[in-house]
């Protein structure tokens, strides 16, 4: 299994070349950390103290143009930074638009807020603190790195006073991470949880006052703010931990360094250059780069951990991916039974179904009664709890996932239009398809008129199809569709937005091209067009022809009774003669369930 740690790793270490043009670009950004101290030893030492002003000064433009080096080589490392960054950020979206769209148990009834979050937070999360650590803990690397390079090459008998503490600093520096990653999160978590308790002790207050649970109430929240308390003091226990150690690996050195220096003077092992050169190097590179790591880089690496265990957590297994690819599109359904929770009512109960090519079949039902939901069982798209679906003899789910999507085309309601000429997006499915198999398709669903009025296969259209009508983008879709070379179509209301003529002749289309045709009916006049008719009631389900149905169920009855005033006045051509059943009794029962 993939996980979201895995593959960001995996992103990191697929760049080297990007990396060695960092590591070049970090070599001269490291040039001032490694030469002030031995410049300022040479100023010192050749010039000043010699009585030579020239040749200190020179030793002195020669540290400002380190400095300006120095500066050209962070520069180049934050223009090379995107190439590692932006191709981790796309692994990583791609993994996690993946994982959302796999999800076994999506949201219902709105957009999945958490897995946009989890795109636009977490996955952003990560990309701005790697970015920082490339820039921040990179280049702290590298100036500690630099400054003691530095120090043994100019004053080899200092090293040891000043590598040993630092060293062994960024050792238990490091070892802390993970103790602080766990208290961070444990601290978030609290804070979700205190937020969660006193919500809804405050929402639900009048049935705690109600029912004399005050008390009950009152310790609920108080043993949630003393958790959280408790999580932010040991937070705050091992973020002064970390300043600790961070301190005394920045002035230890520069204690040793001073108690140890006069005597070195003074026997001649060392010179004043040297051991101001060695203060340089503490003062104005060391300190300043472990403080800055103790208040900036450790914060960053925290968000980087939390982020990255959040997302393995929520990140679900990969999907078994089939590998069949059935010849025919046969549907054959049996026993299909699902729910909504383990106990839930369930929204299909025991239906059998089989369609075969050229069979039309229409779902009608009250809104939310799973007609939605049996469209994305038939596509493989759901799960259900019980029961199969069998697409020319092989289980949907065992279909290859490429030949499936050649094999059915679903559309729903909310029409998918992005940004890019009118036959890019008609040729989405059918991206061989030429402008005349396009002309001819957006001709048979109704929209040649709108395509050109738009300015024809070339015309330029927004993102989301912004400044088109719903019924627009609904004809653009539903010319996408009828031009791929799908055999089985799913119509999920997506006639909804159409004017009654103009959804009649997108269904007589669909009706008369070879294949299946599945409508989830919006309006009931796509029952009477269709030859077969499955009513979803909620307790069960009959399937028949509009007159049996009309003649044999009540629901089915008094639905076609409400619509009569409505279905009498959007006749087309292409609409059957058939009655509504406004003229005829209602079939005697109880239809108040």
């Amino acid at each position: 299994m993939v996980t979201v740690t895995r593959a960001y790793w995996r992103g990191l270490g697929g760049h080297w070349r990007a990396w060695s043009a960092l590591l070049a670009c970090s070599l001269l950004e490291a040039l001032p950390a490694f030469l002030s101290g031995r410049l300022v030893q040479r100023a010192v030492d050749d010039g000043f103290a010699v009585g030579r002003l020239g040749v200190g000064l020179a030793w002195l433009a020669g540290f400002a143009v380190a400095a300006v080096v120095g500066a050209f080589g962070a520069r180049l490392v934050w223009q090379r930074l995107g190439v590692v960054i932006e191709p981790l950020r796309d692994s990583l979206v791609r993994l996690v638009v993946g994982g959302v769209l796999h999800d076994p148990a999506p949201p219902r009834g709105g957009p999945d807020a958490a897995g946009v979050a989890r795109i636009t937070q977490h996955v952003e999360v990560i990309r701005d603190a790697t970015a920082g650590l490339l820039v921040q803990a990179r280049g702290l690397v590298v100036t500690v790195v630099g400054a003691l390079a530095g120090v043994t090459a100019m004053a080899g008998e200092l090293a040891w006073l000043v590598a040993v503490p630092v060293v062994a600093a960024l050792a238990v520096f490091v070892a802390l991470l993970p103790t602080l990653a766990r208290r961070q999160r444990a601290l978030a978590l609290a804070d979700e949880h205190t937020a969660g308790t006193v919500g809804g002790v405050l929402t639900g207050m009048r049935d705690v006052v109600a029912c004399g649970a005050r008390d009950v109430a009152a310790g609920e929240v108080r043993a949630a703010v003393r958790a959280q308390a408790g999580a932010a003091v040991r937070m705050a226990t091992a973020a002064a931990s970390r300043t600790l150690v961070i301190a005394v690996g920045a002035f230890l050195p520069l204690v040793l360094v001073l108690l140890s220096a006069p005597a070195a003077v003074s026997h001649g092992s060392l010179t004043a250059g040297a051991v101001l050169g060695t203060l340089v190097y503490l003062t104005g590179t060391l300190t300043p780069a472990l403080h800055s790591l103790a208040a900036t880089a450790s914060t960053v690496v925290l968000r980087l951990l939390v982020a990255l265990r959040r997302l393995d957590e929520v990140h679900p297994p990969p999907p078994t991916v089939g590998t069949e690819k059935p010849a025919h599109g046969v549907i054959t359904v049996r026993a299909l039974t699902h729910r909504w929770g383990e106990h839930a009512e369930p929204v299909l109960r025991d239906l059998d179904l089989d369609l075969a090519p050229g069979d039309h079949l229409a779902v009608v039902g009250p809104s939310g009664i799973g007609k939605s939901t049996l469209a994305g069982i038939l596509t493989g798209t759901l799960l259900p709890t019980s029961g199969e679906v069998r697409l020319g003899g092989v289980p949907v789910t065992d279909i290859d996932p490429a030949h499936r999507h050649r094999l059915i085309a679903f559309t729903p309601q909310e029409s998918y239009i992005f940004a890019g000429t009118v036959r890019e997006n008609l040729s989405l499915l059918a991206p061989t398809a030429d402008d005349r198999h396009l002309q001819a398709a957006a001709d048979a669903v109704g929209a040649a008129n709108l395509i050109h009025r738009l300015g024809g296969l070339s015309a330029l259209l927004d993102h989301a199809g912004a400044g088109l009508s719903a019924g627009e983008r609904q004809l653009l879709a539903l010319t996408r569709v009828y031009a791929s070379p799908a055999t089985i179509v799913v119509l999920d209301e997506a006639t909804a937005n159409l004017d009654p003529p103009t959804e009649a002749q997108a269904e007589h289309a669909f009706a008369t091209r070879d294949g299946i045709l599945i409508v989830i009916a919006h309006r009931l006049t796509s029952a009477i067009r269709a030859p077969q008719v499955l009513l979803m009631d909620g307790r069960e389900t009959h399937l028949g022809d509009h007159p049996t149905l009309l003649a044999t169920s009540p629901a089915y009855a008094a639905l076609m009774h409400a619509w009569a005033p409505l279905a009498n006045t959007q006749r087309h051509p292409h609409d059957r003669e058939l009655s509504t059943g406004a003229d005829r009794p209602l079939p005697r029962a109880d239809l108040r369930r």
